[in-house]
């Protein structure tokens, strides 16, 4: 039996504003790729496309200081758990010699 070839749909071109408001839908609209893909009769793959390359939002971008005070916090937490590591084998090391 021959394999039936389904028509593929005509290429469809979609102005900037048009994108941009299908990012927005998924950024502040609280749909899902999917759900925005399946509305509009998109496929997922150029709505994921569209978000890769639009402009990220500006309460997404960081100030230097709050990027500073970002870093600052992961070191300490870095060395937060080191200590905590380090406590939690000595803890173990004292209660095995106390056994």
């Amino acid at each position: 039996m021959a394999k039936r070839k389904t028509p593929s749909r005509k290429r469809r071109t979609f102005t900037a504003e048009f994108k941009a408001e299908v990012v927005e839908l998924v950024r502040d609209g609280g749909q899902s790729v999917a759900q925005v893909a399946r509305n509009l009769d998109l496929s997922e793959t150029a709505v994921r496309g569209w978000l890769a390359k639009a402009q990220p939002t500006k309460e997404s971008t960081i100030s230097s200081d709050d990027d500073a005070e970002l870093k600052r916090l992961r070191a300490e937490n870095k060395r937060l758990r080191q200590e905590r590591d380090i406590l939690a084998k000595a803890t173990a090391f004292f209660a095995k010699e106390s056994t």
